[in-house]
């Protein structure tokens, strides 16, 4: 149990001990709930808002040690309190026996949100208690007791746990400065960086909402009007998906390029000027096709990695007003990115703002589920750097001559040149010579009054098909799994998972964080 009234000191049984993951030995022992309120953050990485967590301890020398972590956007609806604390109990649970093949000894509950106008934050911390109880007691009813449960809001935490009358101000007690207690000095030295909150970490993902807006969707109208056409023309649409891929290769080597400047939203400036609205357009239309997509994943590693994160993250905010459900395929390959350069927090929220922008998109919702099933990424690296080696000769092979092509099209035409990975076919089966997947979805023009183009009635979305490497995904996993349930079920990378908001914000579901 954590004493209240104590300050660090020597460690005494029932102390709950945290080692980071790091690699580094250091070790802090926290007693307090002030020290587990200022240990939340670096737990996660990020500091949490409007969010419900729970954190696994182990057994470990007569200690509890930190295990797994779980959070949940906590839902706007209250009757939807009881299911989201289940799940996030279950999630947890099921994950640390996956992991580590054992239960959690014991638990350590969060409820964080910042009061709404009018409110402050003793109305938060009461208003919460109902959702800090059902924590508490689905925990208890697999067996697993919660030993703290924590309000955290407005600056200031509040325990549920405390057992004595008047030990805890009514007005909360003050949170610590950042970065000044005894474990944020052993995260730094061991490494460890704690970013803003999700919002901050979302809004470089999300549509402009600028000056720009305007003349970025005239840019998607035209390249809609003049790219659609040539996509779904079979004697085009190789044509156009090299367009695509060596303007992706010319706009990576062109951010790579660029003067680095301090600050994620200064920097976000400076990728957005470098950035031409026709090149955004015409990107953004050309990732619609599912080989180029699959194609321009494997720019994932090395030195053009973060030239690379840094395009999807652009285009994702050129996805503006009637465009944005284009946006789940730059989304989908900004997540795959950082997952594959060790960024799993920005791949769980990349991924699932995708599947927000189009629940249907497997592309997205098979990295997604990849991501939470805690599979090593390089078993999908392997066969993207695979097919990219093998592009240049087997589409030489493929690609008609100039004088065959003159003869199918009517027009002469000089050779593009090729870059990028090969094209590989669904479940990594070879495209047949000259075959091309579909493109996802057309998006209609906008009418000359100016009037938005309308989807007909009877038009249904296309889902993306299975990526090339979904088998290498799926091979750790026995039997095919209902993804629709998925989305209503927690599961953990190990014991560690977290999700977004269960408020209808955009699709997740609990997530894997080591």
């Amino acid at each position: 149990m954590t004493n209240h009234g104590e300050t660090t000191g020597p460690s005494k049984n029932g102390d709950i001990s945290g080692q980071e993951p790091s690699g580094y030995d250091t070790q802090v022992t926290l007693r307090t709930p002030a020290e587990l309120a200022d240990a939340l953050p670096y737990l996660l990485g990020y500091r949490p808002e409007d969010s419900m967590v729970l954190v696994a301890l182990h057994d470990h020398e007569g200690r509890g040690r930190f295990g797994g972590r779980a959070r949940l956007g906590i839902p706007a609806s209250e009757e939807d309190w009881e299911a989201a604390a289940r799940q996030l109990a279950q999630g947890l649970v099921a994950g640390s026996e996956r992991r580590r093949g054992v239960r959690p000894q014991q638990m350590v509950a969060y409820v964080c949100q910042e009061p709404a106008p009018g409110e402050s934050g003793r109305d938060v911390k009461r208003r919460l208690g109902r959702l800090a109880h059902l924590l508490r007691t689905r925990c208890g009813d697999l067996g697993v007791p919660v030993i703290e449960a924590l309000c955290i809001s407005d600056g200031h935490f509040w325990s549920y746990c405390c057992p004595k009358e008047g030990c805890c101000p009514e007005g909360g007690t003050p949170m610590g400065l950042p970065g000044t207690s005894v474990l944020a000095a052993a995260a730094t030295y061991a490494g460890i960086q704690v970013r803003g909150t999700l919002g901050e970490m979302r809004a470089r993902l999300r549509p402009w909402e600028t000056a720009g807006t305007l003349e970025q969707e005239v840019a998607l109208d035209t390249a809609g009007t003049t790219l659609m056409p040539r996509m779904l023309d079979e004697a085009t649409c190789t044509d156009v998906a090299e367009e695509t891929l060596a303007l992706t290769e010319r706009i990576i080597r062109r951010f790579a390029a660029a003067a680095p400047v301090s600050g994620t939203h200064r920097a976000d400036l400076r990728d957005d000027r470098l950035l031409r609205h026709d090149e955004a357009a015409a990107l953004i239309f050309g990732l619609q096709d599912r080989t180029t997509r699959d194609q321009a994943a494997a720019w994932m590693e090395g030195e053009e990695a973060g030239p690379a994160l840094r395009l999807w993250r652009s285009l994702a905010r050129r996805c503006v007003g009637p465009y944005s459900e284009h946006a789940a395929a730059p989304l989908t390959l900004a997540g795959w990115v950082a997952w594959s350069t060790g960024d799993e927090l920005e791949a769980r929220e990349a991924l699932a703002m995708a599947l927000g922008a189009d629940p249907d998109y497997l592309f997205a919702r098979l990295l997604h589920q990849a991501c939470n099933d805690g599979l090593d990424p390089e078993s999908i690296r392997r066969c993207l750097r695979a097919a990219r080696s093998g592009h240049t000769s087997a589409r030489s092979a493929e690609r008609p001559d100039p004088v065959t092509r003159t003869a199918r099209t009517g027009r002469t035409e000089t050779p593009a040149p090729v870059s990028g990975p090969s094209v590989r076919a669904e479940h990594g089966r070879k495209a047949a010579p000259g075959a091309r997947t579909r493109v996802r979805r057309q998006r209609r023009a906008r009418p000359a009054n100016g009037g938005r183009a309308v989807r007909p009635a009877d038009a249904r979305r296309r889902p993306a098909s299975s990526p090339p490497w979904s088998r290498a995904a799926e091979g750790s996993r026995s039997g095919t799994r209902n993804t629709r349930a998925a989305r209503t079920r927690a599961a953990g990378t190990g014991d560690d998972i977290t999700g977004g908001a269960a408020s209808g914000r955009s699709h997740r579901e609990p997530e894997g964080e080591d």
